[in-house]
């Protein structure tokens, strides 16, 4: 186990000896992706309903040519649960009416239901520690976070400079509030929020500083500045930074 809730294998590769794979597992991955596939087995299973009724509404008529391409588009818009449902559609004669007739394999013994939480990495260092390696692929993915970050939570955009200051102003710009977002998340950790610098954020919205405006019975006004008090979470982040830095 490398973290909590991952577990990773190293395995030689079979046909090259210059690379080898990891095999990775997730507990927190399997749980996501068992309940997306549950949604969209979900989702099919409605829209088999659906078109099992409009066979019933058209009874008379040969509408398999319209019912499959309805079947067609289900099974696009819920790709990932296409796999778990073999559905055909025929004209009965004796019924007089079009019959959609869907098979469910959505067992433990499917592949997709074996591979939850699964995913397999590659490397060219083949003397690696399966550790390491892996520890190396999550730095990768926080480097690709990271200009995630810049255009949604920092609200940075590209922006498309001509000169080579400006350029480089822009990309500082970027850096520093990475690094500052990255500094959050520490503060979380040691606050034990977790991780997620977003955390912050949420935590810092609810302080709003009012100003309370009272007349006198002289005819003047008196301003009082007020900040509520901060909840324990917040003071939590306040004391962590404070002692970090001291």
């Amino acid at each position: 186990m490398v973290h909590e809730g991952v577990e990773v294998k190293l395995c030689p590769s079979p046909d090259n000896t210059d690379e080898v794979f990891i095999l990775c597992k997730s507990r927190d991955r399997a749980l996501k992706e068992k309940s997306m596939h549950d949604r969209f087995v979900k989702r099919i299973e409605a829209g088999v309903e659906r078109l099992r009724k409009s066979c019933e509404k058209e009874a008379g008529k040969d509408i398999c040519a319209k019912i499959e391409r309805r079947i067609g588009r289900l099974m696009q818009q819920n790709s990932r649960g296409a796999s778990f449902f073999t559905i055909r559609t025929e004209f009965d004669r004796q019924k007089n009416m079009t019959v959609l007739s869907a098979e469910k394999n959505d067992d433990d013994s499917h592949w997709k239901r074996i591979t939850e939480g699964h995913y397999l990495l590659r490397s060219n260092i083949t003397d690696g520690d399966p550790k390491q390696l892996w520890e190396a692929y999550i730095h990768l993915t926080d480097a690709e976070e990271a200009f995630k970050i810049n255009k949604s939570d920092l609200h940075i955009r590209p922006v498309w400079h001509q000169k080579d200051d400006r350029i480089k102003a822009h990309v500082l710009v970027c850096f520093i509030a990475f690094v500052m977002w990255k500094m959050f998340g520490l503060m979380c950790k040691r606050a034990g929020l977790g991780d997620q610098p977003r955390r912050v954020f949420n935590e810092l919205k609810r302080i709003a500083m009012v100003d309370v405006v009272l007349t006198t019975a002289e005819g003047k006004e008196l301003k009082i500045r007020t900040v509520p008090r901060p909840e324990k979470t917040v003071a939590n982040i306040t004391v962590s930074s404070e002692t970090h830095l001291a």
